[in-house]
């Protein structure tokens, strides 16, 4: 027989075993005394329903799937053309995907992305973001520029709750 290790498994158990020995000690009671024909029996109040324990909250994690880089996306916020080579006038975008352990949760975090250039060891930009995930959705981050882009090598990183899940490097030419 295996041990029931949940703390919800283990107090439904108790619950349930609570529930017929409750049931078990009444009908043997009710067969047991028969009272005589000309005594009258107060009737007792109704039995307290069993209480069940209420579910253990689920924790749920988020985290980074993907990223891609490109610079156009659709509706869905998904890249339409994947490239890591982009023109010194383009819009370049990164397109995060994430996804929770339970589908059905909400759980809150930040989601942020660093941009720099490499060549100059520079930060060109920096955006986070608090976004209560649920399930699997995607989030665009972009960065433009008025001026053309210096050409050079370039990368993002993508920081879930502080940390850096995931970074992607790309070129201007």
């Amino acid at each position: 027989m295996q041990s029931i290790r949940s703390p919800l498994a283990q107090a439904v158990l108790v619950a349930l075993l609570g529930t017929l020995a409750l049931a078990g000690c009444k009908k043997k009671e009710a067969e047991t005394m028969t009272p005589p024909a000309s005594t009258t029996i107060a009737t007792p109040p109704p039995a307290m329903p069993a209480t069940v324990a209420s579910p253990v909250p689920t924790t749920s994690a988020v985290g980074v799937s993907g990223v891609e880089l490109g610079n156009a996306a659709g509706p869905d916020m998904k890249i339409t053309a994947p490239t890591a080579t982009f023109s010194t006038k383009d819009k370049i975008i990164a397109a995060v995907s994430t996804s929770t352990t339970d589908a059905m949760a909400t759980v809150p975090g930040k989601l942020a992305a660093k941009w720099s250039h490499q060549d100059s060891n520079q930060v060109v930009n920096e955006e986070s973001r608090d976004i209560q995930f649920h399930g699997a959705q995607v989030y665009d981050f972009q960065i433009e520029n008025k001026q053309p882009w210096p050409a050079g090598k370039y990368k993002v990183e993508i920081m879930l709750d502080g940390n850096m899940v995931q970074a992607r490097e790309f070129e201007v030419k």
